[in-house]
């Protein structure tokens, strides 16, 4: 599991008290019980605690799978653009 993924199980826990073990990392979150708003929410939630902009190249992103994905391809661009500039 990689550590992106953890934290957002913990963040989920945290906000919504959905146990790490209640959602699987690749089933809809829609289907744990996290409406669409709600999943917004946790997008912008996110974005705040780790000082990244999530791409919304993926409207149907709703699987902690695809948004742990989708914040280590941004991570990993923030890295080498730092590298790049030292």
């Amino acid at each position: 599991m990689s550590s992106t993924l953890k934290e957002l199980q913990d963040l989920i826990q945290e906000k919504y008290g959905l146990d790490a073990s209640q959602v699987d990392a690749h089933t809809s979150l829609r289907a744990s019980g996290v409406d669409s708003l709600a999943l917004v929410e946790f997008i912008f939630d996110v974005e705040d605690r780790m000082g990244i902009t999530v791409p919304d190249d993926n409207p149907k992103m709703d699987t902690l799978a695809e948004l742990a994905e989708a914040i280590d391809r941004v991570r990993g661009k923030n890295a080498s653009e730092v590298q790049q500039t030292a």
